[in-house]
């Protein structure tokens, strides 16, 4: 299948620089999958297409501040170094291993010719130095190694920066930093890990919630660690030869549990985010599933599932997720959810009602 399919025109000022005023006031197209029809609501409403018994699944991956700018002490020059993925012995050690690793997987951005032992410096004294073990495939990406007397969580906290994605212009002054640490992190975030929020989430508040569980709607969380690679465009032809990075994740026991009752009782599936269906569909895909009887099972790995049409769900009945970029990934699966000609509508629909893009925008339920 072409990528040229999955274009559409998109109007530059409809790319969300900025989030909302408040938190839950972004609007929510909703799209009927079986009669097409599109309604025009917003997110405090979810509640008004969820019955007693569905499930909303979450992801609790949080976002930290992984975005450093330093230098090169033996020439003075400047480096910039996104943390990507912690360096984990096993899947098992990936979901809070940013927590603790000093050895990490990074892309570096530097005007030099990079080799393995070159030493970098960060924070206004040069207390963190960070040195270049060997490179990685992928590129600028290396195999990183940190050193200093604190904590790196603790420093980066200090004055690491927010991974915004790259669309989100910011001159870098303290007051956009503390804003993005708020709004670009999910009210529920948990497990330290990821360099882009499931920007899906970013629309929950507690009153939100309040409706959800008044009506008697369940909720359970998986975890995926998101990568650059959400961002990374589809330059293949064919959309079959694009592959999708690995992403860590974990679908604990209760969660698992939660999916396959669902599943019994004939009640709905609703995945907040792409990264949610992500999880549970590569949990659903994988060895033992068929053989326990369940829908999925728990356990935790990476991921590089890639959904495009024609994939069949196998987990995910509705989904929750912000608009999306011409000829990306994450229009593709919202394709293979709602139909190529049908979500391409729909986002011409948008267009024109001038909904908020991308990750500081507004969002669609799919139904």
């Amino acid at each position: 299948m072409k990528t040229s399919l999955f274009d559409f025109p998109l109007p530059k000022e409809l790319v969300a620089q900025h989030p909302s005023e408040r938190r839950g006031q972004e609007r929510m197209m909703v799209l009927h999958r079986a009669t097409g029809v599109l309604e025009h609501r917003h997110i405090a409403d979810i509640a008004d297409y969820m019955e007693k018994d569905d499930l909303l699944v979450v992801n609790d991956t949080k976002v930290f501040p992984a975005r450093l700018i330093g230098r090169w002490p033996d020439s003075g020059g400047a480096v910039e170094m996104l943390l990507v993925s912690a360096a984990a012995e096993t899947p098992s050690d990936l979901l809070d291993a940013a927590e603790s690793a000093v050895s990490w997987n990074v892309m570096v951005g530097s005007g030099r010719k990079c080799r393995a032992g070159q030493v970098a410096e960060f924070g206004p004294a040069g207390e963190l130095s960070a040195t270049l073990e060997r490179p990685l495939s992928g590129i600028g990406m290396w195999r990183v190694t940190f050193a200093s007397r604190r904590p790196l969580m603790e420093l980066l906290d200090e004055f690491g920066r927010t991974p915004v994605p790259p669309y989100i212009k910011r001159e870098g002054t303290k007051e956009e930093e503390l804003f993005d640490r708020e709004r670009y992190q999910t009210i529920y975030a948990k497990h330290t890990g990821s360099v882009a929020a499931p920007t899906a989430g970013l629309h929950f508040t507690p009153e939100i919630f309040a409706a959800l569980d008044a009506k008697g709607v369940k909720r359970a969380a998986v975890t995926l660690h998101v990568g650059p690679g959400t961002f990374r465009p589809v330059k293949a032809e064919n959309i079959e030869d694009h592959h999708m990075d690995f992403e860590a994740f974990t679908v604990p026991p209760e969660t698992a549990a939660a999916v396959n009752e669902c599943r019994r009782r004939g009640s709905r599936i609703f995945c907040c985010g792409s990264t949610t269906v992500r999880t549970l569909e590569t949990v659903a895909a994988r060895e033992g599933a068929e053989e326990s009887g369940e829908l999925v099972v728990p356990g935790s790995g990476a991921s590089d599932i890639f959904i495009y049409p024609p994939y069949r769900f196998k987990v995910c009945d509705a989904m929750l997720t912000n608009f999306h970029l011409p000829k990306s990934t994450l229009l593709m699966m919202v394709s293979a959810l709602a139909g190529r000609e049908r979500t391409l509508c729909s986002y011409a629909m948008a267009v024109r009602a001038g909904y908020r893009f991308f990750s500081y925008g507004d969002c669609m339920l799919i139904v």
